[in-house]
């Protein structure tokens, strides 16, 4: 079985060749850049699955490096950062990021991270792969389809992060139904839920502002106040 390829870019060499280590024992293969622009020139040429992203870095910070990258690939991206404020998280989650680690981390723990990140990945492109081509979600004027990974409004394309397209599939598939955050998280996430309300929000958001003529009052994503969020049947 092919390994896994796992692009670690962070400026601190040390940081580098500690998680290459930790990750190659694990049967990861690790490719290395210490900065944006190098990562870029990286995944132009290379096959990876996921990215470990540091946001502090020269020349091209670990923000637009993700937003370059979400502007043609969805694999996984875990942002590294040595502040742990909310608002740092909030700003990396918006821009693309799927997770978030504060620096100084445990190795073990960014190790359970990436395998969690990897295996809903991988299963997700293999369940788009066998998907029917009748597949098809439509909402309204709102079209989800499985197969290409893409959305649209009428013909208009819109560009989600493969977070945001997976929260919008779990609620179009199941119209009528409120998800809680803590349920969107797990089924989405595959992760146990903490307090991760901010990482939904954030993410219903996003969606709305891509989709929603006015996000203020949005006709897709209802907000069931004290209970979660639904796709209304009649739509």
């Amino acid at each position: 079985m092919e390994k896994e390829t796992v692009l670690v870019v962070d400026d601190e060499k040390e940081i580098r060749n500690l998680i290459d280590i930790y990750l190659s024992n694990e049967g990861f293969k690790v490719l290395k850049a210490e900065n944006g622009i190098e990562a870029l020139e990286i995944l132009s040429s290379e096959d990876v699955q996921l990215v470990v992203l540091d946001i502090m870095m020269p020349k091209m910070d670990g923000i637009e490096t993700c937003m370059k990258i979400r502007e043609n690939k969805n694999m996984p991206i875990i942002m590294l950062s040595a502040k742990g404020e909310d608002m740092d998280k909030i700003l990396g989650l918006t821009t693309g990021a799927d997770d978030y680690i504060a620096k100084p981390f445990n190795p073990l723990e960014l190790i359970a991270r990436v395998k969690s990140q990897i295996r809903r990945y991988t299963k997700l492109n293999t369940s788009y792969e066998e998907a029917k081509e009748d597949g098809n979600l439509d909402v309204g004027e709102l079209n989800i389809n499985p197969n290409t990974h893409e959305v649209k409004i009428g013909e208009k394309l819109v560009n989600l992060t493969k977070r945001e397209f997976d929260i919008l599939v779990l609620l179009a598939e199941n119209k009528g139904v409120v998800f809680s955050t803590e349920k969107i998280y797990e089924s989405v996430w595959q992760e146990e839920f903490y307090d991760c309300h901010n990482t939904v929000m954030v993410h219903i958001r996003k969606i709305r502002e891509k989709i929603e003529k006015d996000p203020r009052k949005p006709e897709y994503i209802k907000t069931v106040w004290g209970v979660g969020y639904k796709i209304e049947k009649n739509l």
